[in-house]
């Protein structure tokens, strides 16, 4: 997949988002000095599939704490969710899913989909009735057979857009 340099951003940062090795991103891209980047560079990263040859994307409303699911401009599913605390809130932006760990064990429920923002992820709960709450330390929980099911369907490169409302 294709990535887009923002202001700010650095690649050990980039390599971090993706868990893609920097000596990978180094060698695909066959930068010269990777301590220069600009805004709006496009920066390839290896062995995630392009966004947009997925047809399923994934759109979070932290206002309603929902997560819709869409293929090909249509609504599959609304889950109800649980989003960040208010001083550990959830990023708002553009992510991808980089990765996925099956059972992850602890809090993480019996999924966890990474998003291209290191330490942030779609995951199951060990606690249920935090569904609906904003109680999180800003990653995005969903009931275990909801994560499931969304995990079965989205493969890695899936696009999820979170949004405040």
């Amino acid at each position: 997949m294709i990535h887009i340099v923002k202001r700010g951003e650095t690649l050990a940062g980039i390599s971090l988002d993706y868990r893609t090795p920097m000596e990978t991103i180094i060698a695909t891209n066959r930068l010269v000095n990777p301590n220069l980047l600009f805004v709006g560079q496009k920066i390839e990263i290896p062995g995630i599939p392009e966004p947009s040859s997925i047809p399923f994307q994934i759109f979070v409303s932290l206002g309603s704490r929902r997560l819709t699911l869409m293929k090909n401009g249509q609504v599959v599913k609304v889950y109800p969710i649980a989003i960040g605390q208010m001083l550990k809130s959830t990023p708002v932006g553009e992510f991808v899913i980089v990765n996925r760990a099956p059972n992850p064990g602890g809090p993480f429920g019996a999924m966890w989909l990474s998003l291209s923002k290191i330490h942030y992820g779609i995951h199951g709960t060990n606690n249920p009735s935090s569904i609906g709450k904003a109680v999180s330390k800003g990653c995005i929980r969903m009931f275990n057979q909801d994560v499931l099911e969304l995990s079965s369907q989205v493969p890695n490169g899936t696009k999820v857009y979170i949004r405040p409302n």
